[in-house]
């Protein structure tokens, strides 16, 4: 099989990766590499990949690597194949899935493993993989708390982030899906593909990459009084939350009622009055390792869930 890695840029010089590289090529020599610069290389080398018979790709970087690399693929009728080489600060996505960090077993997996067809998420006209995230209908400003920031941004979200959160001015707007709707102010939101974001933080646990549904997770706008009850709901989030709710969908139409709600996708900004997510089923088949916890047959049976 033809198999290509995309490397980003920023990681090309390193020692770990060159040799990883190396030590793929005296397995597999016709091993190719290519190698971004700058913003739009990733589209384009997709592109030429697949003219000259690329049939499986390697997204070398962080989740804004398998972003980009996702979102040209999503643009051909004819899709090769995508493998992962996480090396990125995080890396959410390619944990989640169990991929491995070490560059030499990611990329043993990633040339001899085999591939699955995963879902990705899309929003309006662009795609993401793992989760898109953000402070709902709200603008960031200095004043914002920096874990909330680092939220918005695809870093560190904790339960401090969102304590502080109460003395942040959310902003009000409207949540729909093909069963509920639901109207307010929310401080942040979630809709995940996959389960983890900002370097570790589970925000979606029962999410799966080949389910067909997207995992949204919303936290309404709370006063200091509420304080221990949302961080009981943080702990077990539910459909029913009064304060956090997280539920399964097909897709959810997201629309401010004041201003411009910015968002990440896998860590890359978009910004749109009106969102529309929505799963595409089936869309990319990733390779993935022989026990992937994302995938529903990986999740216990009912009764072994208790």
């Amino acid at each position: 099989m033809k198999t290509r890695i995309i490397l980003n840029g920023k990681k090309a010089g390193s020692k770990n990766v060159r040799d990883a590289i190396s030590e793929t090529r005296k397995k597999f020599p016709a091993f190719e590499v290519r190698v971004t610069y700058e913003f739009g290389d990733a589209e384009r080398l997709v592109n030429e990949a697949v003219a000259e018979g690329v049939e499986r790709l390697v997204a070398g970087g962080g989740d804004g690597t398998i972003n980009e690399l996702a979102n040209a693929m999503m643009k051909l009728s004819r899709r090769p194949e995508l493998a992962i080489m996480p090396l990125g600060t995080a890396n959410d996505f390619a944990t989640g899935c169990n991929i491995p960090r070490d560059p030499v077993a990611a990329l043993s997996l990633a040339v001899e493993g085999k591939s699955t067809p995963i879902d990705v998420g899309k929003a309006n006209d662009r795609y993401f993989v793992n989760v898109a995230s953000g402070g709902f209908g709200a603008e960031v400003t200095v004043d914002t708390p920096v874990e909330l920031k680092n939220f918005l941004g695809g870093g560190a979200y904790t339960l401090t982030g969102l304590v502080k959160a109460m003395s942040f001015t959310p902003y009000r707007g409207k949540f729909v899906t093909e069963d509920t709707e639901l109207s307010g102010a929310a401080i942040v939101g979630a809709v995940c593909n996959g389960r983890q974001a900002g370097g570790g933080q589970v925000l979606a646990p029962n999410a799966c990459i080949d389910d067909g549904l997207l995992d949204v997770l919303i936290v309404i706008d709370f006063a200091a009084r509420d304080l221990r009850q949302v961080r009981d709901e943080l702990l077990n989030p539910s459909p029913e939350g009064e304060f956090v709710k997280l539920f399964q969908t097909k897709w959810v139409e997201m629309s401010a009622q004041d201003k411009i709600a910015p968002f990440n996708l896998d860590g890359e900004p978009y910004r749109s009055k009106v969102i529309r997510f929505e799963a595409v089923p089936g869309a990319i088949d990733l390779v993935l390792p022989e026990f992937c916890p994302l995938l529903k047959e990986a999740q216990p049976a009912p009764d072994e869930a208790g």
